[in-house]
């Protein structure tokens, strides 16, 4: 171990991880804050399939143009990362405390959800960013650590309700408190001892960055990843439910919550084992091993419907897992293979347009389950997987190609 690679595990920069992912954790709890209470709302608003998908687009809508803003005006780059995050994380914590208060109807909570994601895309992508500039030789393990802290702060919702809050509002607002005292911890971690540096408005800076073929894949893989993820994030809670009832299973709404919980917070071991062999084997490699499995449990989960509710549980706790795993290592290419000066604003471009895909399966999830059913839904998140694998096993051939012909010119 050399001495750079010593430092970045020494105790400064273990706290630095841990205050980065806590905010990432409690101001993430606000994302599927409503997602997790959609039952009791189904009930008490008389919702439509139709507008349950809004509830959960909603979110996403408002990340992806709070992204598409701040990346076209580079702020990420622009303005330090951790202040960028604890405004993000206040706005974030408010916006859905006043969704307890004021929502009434679904117009009013529509309202407020899509500013809780406009607030959300000032922590996410400039988060990842601040992280990187504490972590070098070992940047994939640090990004897995934070992706995980997402991962179970979007499962939290779940487990607030699963522990039997019975007050949606109550789930929903301590979700907000999360936020805002998570956010809090940003204003104790600055900039690390690996600055990017700083960039000034360029509306040319993205565009350019896809230029770069490497950058093309790696974006392409994430593309592909997020096809797949949040759409089994947002409705593998209700299929579990419907499985556990048609099983025949007691109180199944409340054990399918902690089990959606445990489904989903899974993938924090997912991101971080990830991330640690991303470091020593490669990151392409690592994608490639997760969307393989996470394709193949698309694949057939949903032949399982209605069996053993363990069964299911397993099949779930393997998809969890290996769903995330790759998630931090999209982000880790970008910030090594993009303009070094617009890393942030590159990354959350990759995010904004992610998140239009989720938009489109989230929507089409319900509409096709209601005319083919829970077993055979599943199987249009392939598409996802399968293209992702692609576009990383060509980014891992033209990788090794160019590291083969490096070391014939050597010679």
């Amino acid at each position: 171990m050399n001495k750079t690679d010593s430092v970045e595990f020494g105790k400064p920069h273990t706290n630095k991880l841990l205050f980065i992912s806590l905010a990432m954790l409690g101001s993430m709890t606000t994302w599927f804050s409503m997602t997790a209470v959609l039952p009791t709302l189904t009930d008490l608003w008389d919702l439509s399939s139709s507008e349950i998908s809004y509830i959960i687009i909603m979110v996403n809508f408002g990340f992806i143009v709070g992204s598409m803003v701040s990346a076209f005006m580079n702020l990420p780059d622009r303005i330090q990362p951790h202040i960028l995050c604890f405004w993000s994380a206040m706005l974030a914590g408010i916006s859905t405390i006043l969704i307890a208060i004021l929502a009434k109807n679904l117009v009013v909570a529509l309202i407020f959800r899509f500013f809780t994601g406009v607030a959300l895309s000032g922590v996410y992508g400039p988060g990842l960013k601040l992280v990187s500039t504490w972590f070098q030789l070992r940047r994939g393990m640090a990004m897995g650590v934070v992706v995980g802290a997402l991962t179970i702060g979007s499962a939290g919702p779940h487990l607030f309700k699963g522990f039997g809050i019975s007050s949606w509002e109550l789930v929903v607002m301590t979700t907000g408190v999360c936020s805002i005292l998570s956010g809090t911890l940003m204003l104790f971690v600055k900039v690390g001892p690996y600055p990017l540096p700083v960039g000034t408005f360029d509306p040319n800076a993205i565009p350019r960055a896809f230029k770069n073929q490497k950058v093309r894949l790696a974006n392409f893989g994430y593309f592909g990843h997020m096809w797949e993820l949040y759409a089994m994030w947002s409705w593998f809670g209700l299929f579990l439910t419907a499985s556990f009832r048609t099983s025949g299973m007691n109180d199944s709404s409340s054990a399918a919550s902690l089990v959606t919980f445990i489904v989903i917070g899974s993938g924090l071991l997912g991101a971080w084992f990830g991330g640690v062999f991303a470091d020593r084997i490669g990151r392409e490699q690592v994608t490639l091993w997760s969307l393989g499995i996470s394709g193949t449990i698309a694949l057939f989960i949903g032949f399982f419907f209605g069996s053993s509710p363990w069964i299911v549980s397993i099949f779930g706790v393997i998809w969890g897992v290996s769903i995330i795993a790759d998630s931090a290592q999209f982000s880790a290419l970008l910030t090594e293979h993009t303009d070094q000066r617009y890393v942030g604003s590159t990354l959350t471009i990759q995010l904004a347009i992610g998140y239009v895909l989720t938009i489109i399966v989230i929507f089409l999830v319900p509409f096709v389950e209601s005319i083919i059913g829970w077993k055979f839904t599943f199987l249009i998140l392939l598409p996802g997987p399968i293209l992702g694998f692609i576009s990383m096993f060509r980014l891992h051939r033209l990788k090794k190609n160019e590291k083969m012909d490096s070391i014939y010119e050597v010679k």
